[in-house]
């Protein structure tokens, strides 16, 4: 399964477009046990992973929808787009200070977030887990996501 989201990244990045985060829906009983939810580093139990550990948390200020850059107004987010395999935005990402990967809906609404350190797995902002994120040969990443995940981004 990671070579396939691999190679679906590599061909969703030669889509026209400025994004550099490809998401695609998976499937939780095809990935492997070190990108899933039963791994022990993955676990939406474990304390760093969290929606409450301060880093994660709604209640921290850098994750905030109206921190400015989270804001869909913040010309920096037209370049870290969430897209579909048709060229459709999703949403966008960004980073708090402490490295958290936030995704966020088109409107701004943040829908899911990877702790910085200790996994891949991405958390729905009530602590879920969402999916995995994986790097591409030549930089940037790919977002495998459940479908009911993704669903969260068009709400």
């Amino acid at each position: 399964m990671r070579l396939a989201l691999a190679a679906i990244a590599s061909a969703l990045l030669a889509i026209p477009a400025h994004a550099d985060a490809p998401l695609i829906v998976i499937e939780q009983s095809q990935i492997p046990f070190d990108l899933g939810p039963a791994h022990p580093a993955n676990k939406p139990s474990r304390m760093s992973n969290s929606p409450n550990s301060a880093w994660n948390s709604a209640a921290n200020s850098a994750n905030s929808s109206s921190a400015y850059e989270n804001r869909p107004s913040n010309p920096a987010n037209s370049e870290r787009l969430i897209i579909t395999g048709d060229g459709g935005v999703m949403g966008f990402y960004s980073r708090n200070a402490g490295g958290v990967l936030n995704l966020f809906d088109v409107n701004g609404r943040r829908i899911a977030y990877r702790p910085a350190k200790g996994t891949r797995s991405l958390f729905t902002t009530d602590g879920q887990w969402c999916g995995t994120v994986d790097g591409v040969r030549g930089g940037g990443f790919v977002l495998g996501v459940t479908r009911s995940c993704a669903a969260r981004f068009n709400r």
